[in-house]
């Protein structure tokens, strides 16, 4: 066992050639997908077009997907834990969903004109998602949360919207340790999230300016932190009381409870935004809210706002949308899915007391992340704070994690973000936890170490 008084050089040399090892399992076990990465380093930037799913020495090469599992292109078969970073929510190859497909490209794509499946999804959405008193399509969660903050830029007459460290609202609006450089330049105001007191000094202090305030009820990109009662409604209260709109960023987390985390906080945001999932995994936004904010996009008035899109009422994923919610994503099949994940979440938590290292599970209902990390997570300060001094080693302990998880047929993302889908069984979960269980028995000298426990 490493004891805290070994020099960290030596702590950190054993765990970087465990790493070493593991790499060239996974490079071994890997050729093809090794081979793809390698063409298209030739015609895409480190041969990517999507930086969430690249990782280290190079992302697996996916051939197909059936229920809940993945096989890469060299053949293994994994349990699917990314899910389409929460947009798989029904899994893979479902047959109804294939079938409605099928049904309505044969009978054309798209039109250039309304269909009645935009009438039909749009009433689905309103009824889940009552704060949305009416809506408008787009095509994707990043395109719904840049309508919603243009909306209310354009009502409110101010231009700054606050937003939260750690934030994430797509790739053009992302605050991860600090704004991205492709960010769409409106002027921000950052507070913290899960700080009520500070978020509603803030408010009252930059009221004057504020078209609003946007807010994930939980951080997907920061980890799967979910926001607190207090907070979201300070947030609410301090909103109201200096007129400044509050949306309710939901692309993600509308998925953990029947009608989203509005529902579950009993908040009424005035915009909502949407995407993901709810077109049965198709491109698909939302953004709606307040009548008397979205009736501006009513073209039948003067001064209306102008909104068109090409693909905005793409009628297969109109209609794909209406069946994938109506019929399988109905309020007993989402609290069975929620209810595992709450699950899950509970005895990974479980096993890291067990094995006495440092691991927290995050989330809600179907989403969890896993932390390297000792004590509460409020926020993504708290990580960097337990990070602080050892970043490159809990960087290791992830990737190694990581490697791990995939010897053993376990498909989840680097950043060690999972979620389920409805597809997903206790069976499945149960070999998730086996795995995790086998790394922490394994590797917890290494965890410990790193903590200097």
């Amino acid at each position: 066992m490493i004891h805290s008084a070994l020099a960290p050089t030596l702590r950190n040399e054993q765990l970087s050639s465990v790493l070493r090892d593991a790499e060239a399992r996974y490079v071994a076990a890997n050729p093809r997908s090794a081979k793809l990465s390698g063409e298209a380093q030739g015609h895409l930037p480190g041969g990517n077009t999507r930086t969430t799913v690249h990782f280290s020495p190079f992302p697996l090469y996916i051939a197909k997907g059936e229920g809940s599992r993945l096989t890469d292109v060299d053949g293994h078969s994994y349990i699917d834990f990314i899910n389409e970073y929460t947009a798989g929510v029904f899994g893979h190859s479902n047959a109804l969903i294939a079938e409605t497909i099928s049904r309505t490209i044969a009978q054309g794509l798209n039109f250039g004109a309304p269909t009645e499946h935009e009438v039909k999804l749009s009433a689905e959405l309103r009824k889940r998602f009552p704060a949305m008193e009416l809506l408008r399509f787009c095509n994707s969660g990043t395109e719904a949360n840049l309508l919603a903050m243009a909306t209310a830029r354009a009502v409110s007459r101010k231009d700054t919207i606050m937003i939260f460290n750690g934030a994430y609202h797509g790739s053009v609006f992302y605050f991860s340790h600090g704004p991205s450089p492709l960010n769409m330049p409106f002027p921000v105001i950052t507070s913290t999230f899960n700080d009520p007191e500070k978020a509603a000094s803030d408010i009252a202090k930059h009221g004057g300016k504020l078209a609003a305030v946007i807010v994930e009820p939980m951080q997907g990109g920061a980890g799967a932190l979910p926001a607190t009662p207090a907070f979201i409604a300070a947030l609410r209260d301090a909103t109201e009381r200096h007129g400044v709109l509050l949306i309710f960023d939901e692309v993600m987390t509308s998925r953990v409870h029947f009608g989203g985390l509005q529902a579950y906080f009993g908040v009424k945001p005035d915009l909502v935004t949407l995407g993901k999932y709810i077109a049965g995994g198709l491109t698909i936004g939302a953004f709606g809210g307040r009548a008397d904010i979205m009736r501006r996009f009513d073209p039948s008035k003067p001064g209306s706002f102008p909104h068109g899109g090409t693909f905005n009422n793409n009628v297969v994923a109109m209609f794909t949308g209406y069946v994938a919610l109506s019929r399988i994503l109905t309020r007993e099949t989402t609290d069975q899915m929620n209810a595992l994940g709450d699950r899950l979440r509970a005895e990974l938590n479980d096993l890291a007391s067990k094995h006495a290292v440092p691991m927290v599970a995050t989330g809600f209902g179907s989403i969890f992340g896993i932390h390297f990390h000792e004590g509460k997570i409020r926020n993504i300060d708290d990580l960097d704070q337990g990070e602080a001094g050892r970043e490159a080693e809990v960087a290791d302990l992830k990737k190694l994690f990581h490697l791990d998880m995939i010897d053993c047929g376990i498909y989840i993302s680097r950043r060690i973000m999972g979620n389920l889908s409805v597809e997903t069984t206790q069976a499945e979960t149960d070999k998730l936890l086996a795995a995790v269980d086998e790394f922490l028995a394994s590797r917890k000298n290494l965890l410990k170490a790193v903590f200097n426990r």
